[in-house]
């Protein structure tokens, strides 16, 4: 047998490690070795607004020019608030849920962190 800790949540002896985490088969807990939760890690991912600002998951940013939106009838104006973004990979990097528009994609260029 390998000489893996034991679970931290429910004290399983049968973890076991799936790439960087080990998990516990028994109450599905993960952890990294060093007791870390994987939440905490960095992703990689690094996204800033306008002013340099870096951004994260479930902030809540500003808009800072007035944005056209293809098929609706209005724009979004200039310091409309967003809350709980999520950063995500491509040209558009913030997904996000504004009020009157629905699921919208942002480029973080024209957000600052509120």
């Amino acid at each position: 047998m390998s000489d893996l800790p034991p679970c931290p949540k429910c004290t399983s002896v049968f973890t076991y490690e799936d790439g960087a985490l080990l998990v516990c088969p028994e109450c599905a807990h993960e952890w990294t070795a060093t007791g870390t939760p994987p939440a905490a890690e960095e992703t990689g991912l690094m996204v800033r607004d306008a002013y340099g600002t870096q951004l994260r998951d479930g902030d809540a940013v500003t808009i800072v020019k007035d944005l056209k939106v293809k098929g609706a009838s209005s724009a979004l104006k200039v310091g409309t608030r967003v809350k709980s973004i999520k950063l995500v990979e491509g040209d558009h990097n913030i997904d996000c849920r504004i009020d009157g528009f629905g699921a919208m994609q942002l480029k973080s260029e024209f957000v600052k962190k509120a």
